[in-house]
């Protein structure tokens, strides 16, 4: 969409925060003022619509070539869905590309949230943790073939593998978030479910949310009280989420490290930020 319509609210009388032991939520993180300026900096971006699979990275015997359900935007480092993400122990190598630095105000939310984090979390704090990666995922509807609007606004069962915490700000219609054990789609594989609310913090670390369950984004609501800039043709989004993880810079590469087939799978990518960002039309 072109323009934004995000209504401002006043900041919520009752702020809810919840703490479990490895989780916490705090409803009502951002206020009206403090979300429109963070809103401002991310209505900056021009996100890209990216292809799962690549030459280099073929689907597996089974599964065939697509597209990720939503447009995304990376900061920090840019994680290509066709280069396979960053996984540890295994998927280090040449996985992550240096990318642009945090706005001023989102850096700043980020330093608060660090500070948060290690007074929480302090024995899942792995050394030299630092939330210098954000995943900015952009839910909503695209206009199919017929012209009709076809909802996207999920994510299927993943496990964010970066180590340490991650940091989640959501921002738009609310969001239906749960964690499960495995992938069966048996509603009994629940462990624990919440909403998401517009302005929320998430915060999750231990064992437990990282490594023994997965999550999901079940569903999204649509209201239609919330719609975003996004600079997108043919695409509504009405809930913005930025997930912040951590990648040890060692394994943060420059262009001009990545190996050349990786650099062929990701060209048509950079160009398409290199339309709008000075930081990618300086590297290409």
């Amino acid at each position: 969409m072109s323009q934004s319509n995000y209504k401002k609210k006043s900041p919520a009388k009752n702020t809810k925060k919840k703490i479990i032991d490895g989780m916490y939520y705090n409803a009502g993180f951002l206020n009206g003022p403090s979300k429109e300026q963070l809103i401002n900096e991310i209505e900056k971006f021009h996100p890209i619509w990216e292809e799962r699979f690549s030459k280099s990275n073929p689907p597996p015997e089974g599964d065939t070539w697509r597209g990720l359900l939503r447009p995304v935007y990376w900061l920090g480092n840019w994680q290509f869905a066709c280069l396979d993400y960053f996984h540890p122990p295994h998927g280090l190598e040449h996985r992550c590309l240096r990318a642009e630095q945090f706005p001023p105000f989102m850096q700043k939310l980020v330093d608060q949230i660090e500070a948060m984090t290690h007074k929480m979390a302090r024995n899942d704090v792995p050394k030299g943790w630092k939330l210098n990666t954000c995943l900015i995922n952009y839910y909503g509807s695209k206009r199919d073939e017929a012209g009709q609007m076809q909802d996207l606004a999920r994510v299927g069962d993943h496990k964010d593998s970066e180590p340490g915490p991650v940091a989640s700000i959501s921002m738009g219609e609310r969001a239906m978030f749960q964690f499960v054990k495995g992938k069966a789609q048996d509603p009994k594989n629940v462990v624990h479910e919440m909403w998401l609310n517009d302005g929320s913090l998430l915060i999750f670390w231990s064992k437990r949310f990282k490594e023994e369950l997965f999550h999901r984004v079940q569903r999204v609501e649509a209201k239609g009280n919330r719609i975003f800039n996004d600079h997108l043709d043919d695409y509504e989004t009405r809930r913005i989420n930025l997930t912040f993880r951590y990648v040890p810079d060692q394994y943060i590469y420059p262009l001009s490290e990545m190996p050349r087939e990786k650099v062929e799978d990701i060209n048509p990518y950079l160009e398409k930020l290199a339309k709008y960002s000075e930081y990618f039309k300086n590297l290409v």
